[in-house]
């Protein structure tokens, strides 16, 4: 067992939030030993949809982190309690389906270098001074963050589309830090103001399997709501090439408003959204949430830039985007739903 034990430093332990910026709307990291920091309600909460027993809550995390030693000796992880707990929560404390998480999560990576080489926000700088992705300041009355998309602001020209994926990425490693988020999900605000057949037809089909299947089945959080607002009728064509690759309960949680700020209201209240989409909020700052991201640098440095976790790793065949082959340059991976686009658009 020592010897499984002395790969654990190429993997960082959560740094210490007194040496983090503080923020006074986002919470601070959690500490490097874990404390609850749920109020009695989330408790609750999470006992009742997660089924998290508070006082098995420990020994469900030894006993991942048990399953792991034993599974993955070579794995290079985290393994203290606050990380563990993410992916218990996110598969409802059952311990396979956590593990199963969990080597997605580091099997993404794996398949996806362009995304997590050297993955920190000074990286994608250019993508959050464009405001392509925000985070409004106040959770909704349920306690769910939301992450606002803007794909309108973004031209192909400027920048890779896959740029936009790790600022993402870095988004969402933000908001599950908190245990509030790892209870209570995110909600997920998309305006498709401005996006026309440029921005459609970029990614392509085998880049938003990619993007869904880490969002699924990668990533230890709760996407709650996806709302749609502004979309055109191009979106028609979009959601045509996301769809099959949804769960049917995710599919189902994508509610379009169109221009319908009321349809929009019945799901997030006016008092938490800024004016531009009919709320009372102060105006969306576009760039705090891109400080917040800039000033967590070494933060990211330490949790991302480091030895791959898989190197002498074996995985299972059917591991999440292993075995995939993606077309080269030369190839339009966008053949079989352009016509649907073009008659969309």
């Amino acid at each position: 067992m020592a010897k499984q034990h002395e790969s654990l430093p190429l993997r960082s332990h959560p740094m210490d939030p007194l040496a983090s910026p503080a923020h006074g709307w986002f919470p601070a990291p959690p500490p490097p030993i874990y404390c609850c920091t749920l109020t009695p309600a989330l408790v609750a909460k999470a006992r009742e949809e997660l089924q998290e027993k508070p006082e098995w809550r420990l020994r469900d995390v030894q006993a991942l982190r048990d399953m792991i030693l034993k599974e993955q000796p070579n794995l290079r992880t985290r393994l203290d309690d606050a990380f563990l707990l993410r992916f218990l929560r996110a598969r409802k404390f059952d311990y396979d389906r956590a593990l199963e998480l969990l080597l997605n999560y580091h099997a993404g990576r794996k398949a996806w270098p362009e995304v997590f080489q050297d993955l920190k926000p000074s990286t994608v700088k250019h993508v959050l001074d464009l405001g392509f992705l925000s985070v409004l300041p106040h959770p909704d009355p349920s306690g769910r963050y939301i992450l606002c998309l803007q794909p309108g602001k973004w031209k192909p020209n400027d920048y890779p589309f896959v740029d936009n994926v790790r600022a993402l990425y870095l988004t969402l490693e933000k908001l599950i830090q908190p245990e509030d988020t790892q209870v209570n999900g995110i909600v997920i605000l998309a305006d498709y103001t401005g996006v026309g057949m440029s921005q459609a037809s970029n990614p392509g089909p085998f880049l938003a399997k990619k993007v869904v299947s880490i969002l699924q089945d990668g990533f230890p959080i709760r996407i709650k709501a996806v709302n749609i607002i502004n979309e055109p009728r191009i979106f028609k064509g979009i959601f045509a090439i996301i769809k099959p690759f949804l769960k049917e309960k995710m599919a189902e949680r994508y509610v379009l408003h169109g221009s319908d700020v009321r349809s929009l209201h019945r799901n997030i209240p006016p008092t938490v959204l800024p004016g531009q989409y009919g709320g009372s909020a102060a105006h969306l700052d576009m760039s705090a949430w891109s400080r917040m991201l800039l000033d967590c640098e070494e933060e990211f440095i330490v949790e991302f830039c480091q030895p791959d976790p898989l190197e002498g790793v074996v995985l299972p065949e059917d591991m999440l985007l292993e075995g995939e082959a993606g077309g080269g340059p030369e190839e339009d991976p966008f053949r079989a739903v352009r016509s649907q686009l073009y008659y969309c658009y």
